[in-house]
């Protein structure tokens, strides 16, 4: 793939993913000890909508413009859209959209600690000036995969890895599977999201074949697809492996997926799916 997120920024994939880590969040807040939250591939925080990459392609449109004119939404997104509203992305026509240290930094309590790593420099410099007056964001100019084994296991014991690479590479499927076996070495009680998309259900799919061979314990998958996936050419869904989920999840995220793939369905074939790969 060759990614660059304004050009995606509040499409269907990005639904799924930040609605599941609001309330994957909202799960760790429900104890009063401090969590630390990291993401690997932070981007650039937010994105104009009215921008030129994110007009060009409309996705947003078809994703949280969507839910946001829906008369009645599913329950379980109203953390997630109380989240946007507080940073300032509502109405049927909505100008922004907020990337997930924004979102992360908007649940957070007082106590709790977050940390956003971004290798490349322009987007970097980007996530910088989002979170200049902001003392709780620790932005960090660095590859995520190394940030694991430099931030992991952290001092609170307890929160969650949102793992979101571009998937530039062939080789990027490898590198999230090793980079969350060595996390789990060092870190086998924390919350684990990994997003992945779905082209060509064999690359995806051999990736989780991997993992319910030889992944960690407690490992699901939840998967929304807009459409059939006979044409390896287009984005067909996306997914997010879960290790270490909350309780409520396979039961809400079934729910909720299936919803949203009613909702955003782009061609026949849409659907969620939720499943145990590792118990």
């Amino acid at each position: 793939m060759n990614y660059r997120h304004a050009y995606h920024a509040g499409n269907f994939a990005d639904v799924m993913k930040h609605a599941t880590l609001v309330l994957a969040l909202e799960h760790l807040k429900l104890k009063e000890k401090p969590f630390f939250f990291l993401d690997t591939h932070a981007g650039t925080g937010e994105t104009d909508l009215s921008g030129i990459e994110a007009q060009k392609t409309g996705e947003y449109r078809d994703g949280i413009a969507r839910i946001l004119k829906h008369p009645a939404p599913h329950e379980a997104l109203a953390p997630y859209l109380n989240a946007l509203m507080a940073l300032g992305c509502s109405g049927e026509n909505p100008t922004r959209y907020p990337g997930s240290p924004l979102i992360a930094t908007q649940l957070a309590r007082a106590g709790d600690r977050l940390a956003a790593c971004e290798l490349h420099p322009e987007d970097a410099a980007e996530l910088r000036a989002v979170f200049q007056h902001d003392r709780q964001m620790k932005v960090h100019e660095t590859d995520g995969y190394g940030a694991l084994k430099a931030m992991l296991p952290p001092k609170e014991r307890r929160g969650l890895v949102l793992i979101d690479p571009p998937y530039e590479g062939r080789d990027e499927f490898d590198r999230v599977e090793a980079a969350l076996h060595e996390a789990v070495k060092r870190w086998a009680g924390g919350t684990y999201m990994i997003w992945y998309p779905v082209k060509d259900p064999s690359v995806s799919g051999a990736f989780l074949d991997r993992l319910e061979n030889n992944g960690p314990a407690k490992t699901m998958i939840a998967e929304l697809y807009i459409r059939g996936s006979q044409d390896p050419t287009r984005l067909s869904g996306s997914g997010l492996v879960i290790v270490n989920p909350p309780w409520t999840f396979p039961e809400t995220l079934t729910s909720l997926f299936n919803w949203l793939a009613e909702i955003l369905a782009q061609g026949p074939g849409a659907r969620g799916r939720v499943e145990w790969l590792q118990k």
